[in-house]
Order: structure tokens, then sequence, then C-alpha cells
């Protein structure tokens, strides 16, 4: 009988042997405030970015969120976004949701009305 492979965890390697920054144990048990600014604290002490502090703390948010997949409960899924967008508020840029759009005027001109006939 032939064994199954066991499942490859490449995530586990990236976090382990890449240039990603090292983050403080269980920081994203936490409340989605706390995992903001653990991230922020950890990209900006990194030695081991490539990227600007912020790119990488918000990368690597991505990165776990994409990471945890279907089995992220919808709970700790809106924490993220949430968490996402505190570190946006902590390093002063535009938050993740659009603002809402002015009504638009059609630019169309209207339909011509057709001419009246003349009796014949």
């Amino acid at each position: 009988m032939a064994r199954t492979p066991k499942p490859r965890r490449w995530s586990k390697a990236v976090t382990e042997h890449s240039d990603a920054m090292d983050l403080e144990d269980g920081v994203f048990k936490r409340g989605p405030a706390a995992i903001a600014r653990s991230v922020k604290r950890s990209a900006e002490r990194s030695n081991r970015r490539k990227a600007p502090p912020f790119r990488s703390a918000m990368s690597m948010l991505t990165f776990y969120e994409n990471r945890a997949g279907k089995g992220l409960s919808p709970a700790r899924r809106r924490a993220l976004e949430q968490a996402k967008d505190e570190l946006r508020r902590l390093y002063g840029k535009p938050t993740g949701k659009p603002a809402a759009k002015p009504a638009r005027r059609s630019t169309r001109k209207p339909a011509r009305k057709p001419a009246a006939r003349r009796a014949r």
C-alpha cells in the first residue's frame, strides 16, 4: 500500500527562512488594535525586511489571512480587516474603504423625438 505524502507547509518555511520580518508569539490571537500595533512594531524593528515598514506590515497581515484560508473564522477575518484599517490609521494612510461616489450624470444626448408626419 502506498503512503500518502505528508502535506508540505510552504508558508512555515517562508516565515522561518525568508526575509520576512520576525513577529511576536501569539500576535494574531489578539484584538485588531493590538495586532496592528504589534505588526507595526515588528516591521520597524526588523532587519529582515526588504520593503518599507508599512508595506512589510500590511504584507504580513495579508500573508497570514491568505495562509489561514478557509479555516479562518468570519470573526477572525473581520478582526484582520480591522487590523489592516488600524495599521493604515497608525501610518497615516487612507483607509481601504472606498469613499461614497457622487451621483453620475449621463453624458448621452437625449433621444430625438420623431418628427410629426404630414397627412397626405
